[in-house]
């Protein structure tokens, strides 16, 4: 029954390591935008947003 336990413990560790490792991973990938592409891509999307508001409005 002891080693059961070790085990639980021990897969338990390693989900948690592999989800730090999924953090990280999408930390770098976010950190890698400029500000200006950040800003852009904000611009884009307000864009977009405003553009299919509008088509919806129209009967």
């Amino acid at each position: 029954m002891r080693s059961i336990w070790k085990w639980v413990g021990l897969a338990g560790a390693a989900g948690v390591v592999a989800g730090g490792a999924l953090v990280v991973r999408d930390q770098r990938k976010r950190q890698a935008y400029t500000p200006d592409e950040v800003r852009a891509r904000l611009h884009q999307r307000l864009a977009e947003s405003n553009g299919h508001g509008a088509q919806s409005d129209s009967p």
